[in-house]
């Protein structure tokens, strides 16, 4: 009977693991990975409102072009 560590191994006879992982580096893309990925979790409320990442951003620039609204003041001249 074969021992465990080998009837669970699926890797085809002519691969070599160590072979394959000699040059390897740990952690190559973490860096960039990092500075590119800013991940946020939607409630689901607003993931059925917003499918997909375009929506979410088109929403989000459209309140920020609002914020930039100066609020209206009530310029009518009071009565006495």
């Amino acid at each position: 009977m074969k021992k465990n560590s080998e009837m669970d191994d699926d890797l085809r006879p002519e691969y070599d693991i160590k072979q394959l992982l000699k040059e390897s580096v740990r952690g190559k893309y973490a860096q960039r990975y990092d500075e590119g990925t800013n991940l946020v979790l939607l409630d689901s409320d607003l993931a059925d409102a917003f499918p997909t990442a375009e929506a979410v951003n088109e929403a989000l620039r459209l309140v920020l072009r609002l914020s930039k609204i100066p609020a209206a003041t009530d310029k009518r001249p009071t009565t006495t």
